[in-house]
């Protein structure tokens, strides 16, 4: 066997395998290495130094020892040296985060101290970039967008030995591509969309937005075609670059508006006369509008305008072919439909109203051009009067009263049916009959009337028609005051209303009769001193009579047919309120009042006569009223006597009087003025008495009565 190796050095460069150096053995064809790890080991033969031992474990302290072989066999193993394997790599996973920036990232490695990652571009250009870390992760920035990257990593340990290294290819993902055209064909209703190319794009893809529709276009040309637009559609285009490593961001988008669709919803109508309205539905990204409006007699007219609407000068009676186009910057819409309007007959001319009656009138035009049959329309009140007639004259009838009226005459033909330009004549109708609602006396000569005002500033006249004569008054509301109405009269009361529009039927009648008259003349007769006789003239209108006499002390009253009445129960030296009461046939009354009546003055009683010396007479009486004066009056054949006590006393006396005569005594109040002979001493009662005389002038004083004699 050959002499045993001496091994020079061994070292370890990668993770999984150590190498070995030795001076060469004479005679050995082969060496055997081997590396031991506790209880595992590795070997491996190789015919020269150095040998490596591989498939070791990264980081890991093995025995190295090497014996020569030859054809008679194995030296004894060399003396061991300890070598530790360096560390294993890092497994990176690269990423572009951005155009312009790379993410590496790795597993923790076991003893690693620290790593060191490098990155490079792979084509050699710019410079290298190395960081030294102790985490698990970096960025790199700042990159060239769409490059190609080598990126070079490795750990250490504590001792600063760098151990295996990892490398990996990355490319940045493209920038967004620059310089984005869209040139659209208006024709074929597609567009064409380009740019210039981005370093490392692999391929491009166009986005098309509106709304949520979206339409896409893969590519690996810098341009791209879009067929198939809509019109009328704003689309937002954008493009963005693709690669390995990712893509861009996309580009800004450009908007591309599509040429606006054919305006739809066409209405054609006759705005007024003479005047022809064409209108349509707005048209999204439509900027304008031309009209064109070709009438059958070859005269060709259009209208530029940004509003959907557009308004022609049009005769009745033609024929017009309209069309319809919307603008924009991208161009005209497509053709849409072509419409054909005929226009309505002319209104008729020379239109007259006129009222036969206050709810008729009769309505007359001249014929017009291309009408077949006319309608006369009249709008007001709570409905609408129609008369349909191919004749140039209509008659409407039963119309309300007090309302206004747009009579219209339509023209109608077969081809467009009516014109609804006609304009309208303005009628009113008389106003209504005004009803009389309520009839209110308000004294005796004055009436209130009230209607229901049915109409609109109409005037309302009341007239009261009887024997007595007319009497009116005038309102513009519901109610007038008839004044100095003369009582005790009957009228009829009706009413009427009165507007520019003429004067309506009256209103029905309603009866009104007045209070009867009062009595002019009323005359007071004390009869006796209870009974008053009352007489007065006549009141118009009146058919009894109530008069009353009326005091503290009681009521005297009498109801007669006549112009007359007693009156009893008089109560003496009293003042009475005379009233009367004139009542007419159907109960009404008429309060009358007159001046106060006073009765006659209470007579005296107990009249007494009492012989005095010297001829004279002493008169006693007893006073009902002590406040009141008297006076005793004595009359006889041989003469007149009369005495009047001072005030406060019941008596008299009376000197020299004649005897042998029969006087008549009456003892009466006096009034202020004076004694009321006439009035209050016919009620007193008389006495009689006989002074006689017994053998010289002085007698003696004898009462007559009905019966006997009496002495006093």
């Amino acid at each position: 066997a050959p002499d045993t190796p001496v091994i020079d050095q061994a070292y370890s460069k990668l993770s999984n395998s150590i190498t070995v150096e030795w001076r060469a053995v004479p005679g050995a064809t082969n060496y055997m290495l081997t590396a031991q790890d506790g209880d595992s080991f590795v070997e491996t033969i190789v015919k020269n130094s150095p040998g490596t031992v591989t498939g070791l474990k990264p980081a890991t302290l093995y025995r190295i020892t090497v014996r020569a072989i030859n054809s008679g066999g194995k030296s004894q193993p060399s003396p061991f040296r300890k070598v530790k394997t360096v560390l294993a790599a890092p497994v990176l996973s690269v990423r572009s985060v951005s155009c312009d920036s790379i993410a590496v990232s790795w597993e923790a490695v076991h003893m690693a101290a620290g790593f060191s990652v490098s990155l490079m571009r792979s084509d050699g250009l710019g410079r290298m970039l190395k960081q030294n870390t102790t985490n698990t992760s970096l960025i790199f920035t700042n990159l060239d967008p769409g490059a190609l990257y080598t990126i070079k990593a490795y750990a250490w340990n504590a001792n600063g030995m760098p151990g295996d290294d990892f490398t990996y290819n990355q490319r940045t993902s493209p920038n967004a591509p620059v310089d984005v055209k869209v040139t659209f064909n208006s024709g074929a209703l597609r567009a064409v969309v380009s740019w210039m190319p981005t370093e490392g794009a692999l391929t491009y893809s166009v986005t098309v937005s509106s709304g949520l529709l979206e339409l896409r276009c893969n590519t690996s040309s810098a341009s791209c075609t879009l067929p198939s637009l809509q019109c009328s559609s704003e689309y937002h285009v954008s493009v963005t670059a693709y690669n390995d490593a990712g893509s861009s961001e996309p580009t800004d988008a450009v908007s591309l508006k599509t040429i606006p669709c054919a305006p739809v919803n066409i209405s054609i109508e006759e705005d007024g006369p003479g005047h022809l309205l064409v209108s349509w539905s707005s048209v999204s990204l439509g900027h304008y509008y031309v009209v064109f409006v070709k009438s059958d007699d070859g005269l060709e007219v259009h209208c530029n305008t940004s509003y959907p609407q557009c308004h022609f000068q049009s005769d009745c009676g033609f024929t017009y072919f309209i069309s319809v186009f919307a603008y924009n910057k991208a161009g005209q819409s497509p053709l849409g439909d072509v419409f054909n309007y005929t226009t309505a007959p002319c209104c008729p001319g020379d239109f007259r109203a006129v009222f036969t009656s206050s709810d008729t009138v009769r309505v007359t035009w001249a014929p017009v051009r291309g009408a077949d049959l006319y309608e006369t329309r009249a709008a007001g009140g709570s409905g609408v009067v129609l008369c349909r007639d191919t004749a140039t004259a209509c008659t409407l009838s039963a119309l309300q009263c007090s309302t206004p009226y747009n009579i219209t005459v339509y023209s109608f033909s077969e081809a467009r049916g009516s014109n609804t330009s006609c304009p309208p004549q303005y009628v009113a109708t008389a106003p209504c009959s005004p009803e009389i609602k309520n009839i209110t006396k308000e004294g005796l000569s004055v009436v209130s009337v009230q209607w229901q005002p049915n109409n609109e500033e109409a005037t309302y006249v009341v007239t009261a028609r009887g024997e007595a004569g007319l009497w009116h008054c005038t309102s513009t509301r519901n109610s007038c005051t008839l004044m100095d109405l003369p009582c005790g009269s009957a009228f009829s009361v009706s009413a009427i209303a009165r507007s520019p529009a003429g004067q309506s039927f009256p209103s029905y009648s309603i009866p009104l009769e007045t209070a009867p008259c009062c009595p002019h003349d009323l005359t007071l007769t004390q009869v006796t001193q209870s009974v008053t006789n009352i007489s007065w003239s006549v009141g118009r209108g009146a058919q009894t009579y109530v008069t009353t006499l009326e005091s503290p002390k009681g009521q005297a009253k009498c109801h007669t047919l006549q112009t007359y009445c007693l009156l009893g129960c008089i109560t003496c030296g009293t003042n009475y309120t005379v009233s009367l009461r004139a009542i007419s046939e159907t109960g009404l009354t008429s309060s009358c009042s007159y001046q106060g009546y006073s009765s006659s003055a209470c007579c005296p009683s107990g009249v007494k006569l009492y012989r005095l010396s010297n001829n004279g007479i002493r008169v006693f009486w007893q006073a009902p009223d002590e406040t009141r004066s008297y006076r005793a009056d004595l009359h006889g054949s041989k003469g007149n006597f009369s005495c009047t006590p001072s005030s406060g006393l019941s008596h008299c006396d009376i000197t020299r009087i004649p005897c042998g005569d029969v006087y008549t005594v009456v003892v009466a109040p006096v009034t202020d003025k004076g004694p009321k002979l006439t009035l209050f001493s016919s009620f007193c009662p008389k006495k009689i008495y006989s002074v006689t005389c017994s053998g010289s002038s002085v007698g003696m004083v004898i009462y007559r009565g009905k019966s006997n004699a009496k002495h006093i």
